[in-house]
């Protein structure tokens, strides 16, 4: 009686964690990296831009940190992705130190063109949510009465 009882046990046991193991995950771990420096970036450097490739996304060059200096990752091609936009690598001031945001491939709609009122649509860098004047006419979106006009003189 021992025997088939530890017999059943251990079936079961093995049915439970066989069917485990098939059963899809649903908690994804993302590991990211934020590079948080003193001193500024040197200047961007000036790339020819390619012809664009059908298929494909420039991905411009930037000045990465090694860990002791700045060294100038050139740019590249990146296979488009439907339903994501490449947002590039870029340095913000904050305060008196530098921060690298990585970029890379964000889903949906970040300020392309293609939706108008949306993402970067003065394409200087600044996100539309926390631009100040963002058809760059000198006026303040908050005093202007059409912040989105850039076809004023």
């Amino acid at each position: 009686m021992k025997n088939s009882t530890k017999r059943i046990i251990l079936t079961a046991t093995a049915i439970l964690i066989s069917t485990a193991a098939l059963l899809p995950t649903t908690a994804s771990a993302q590991v990211g990296v934020n590079v948080i420096i003193g001193n500024a970036p040197p200047p961007v450097r000036y790339e020819v831009v390619p012809q664009p490739r059908r298929g494909y996304e420039w991905a411009p060059g930037y000045w990465n940190w090694s860990g002791q200096r700045h060294v100038w990752s050139r740019g590249h091609w990146e296979r488009s992705r439907p339903g994501y936009q490449y947002m590039r690598p870029e340095w913000r001031q904050d305060g008196e130190r530098w921060r690298l945001e990585r970029g890379g491939w964000q889903r949906g709609n970040h300020g392309n063109g293609y939706g108008r009122g949306r993402g970067d649509q003065d394409h200087d860098g600044i996100p539309n949510r926390y631009d100040r004047d963002r058809d760059g006419d000198g006026v303040r979106n908050r005093n202007d009465r059409n912040p989105g006009n850039s076809h004023r003189n």
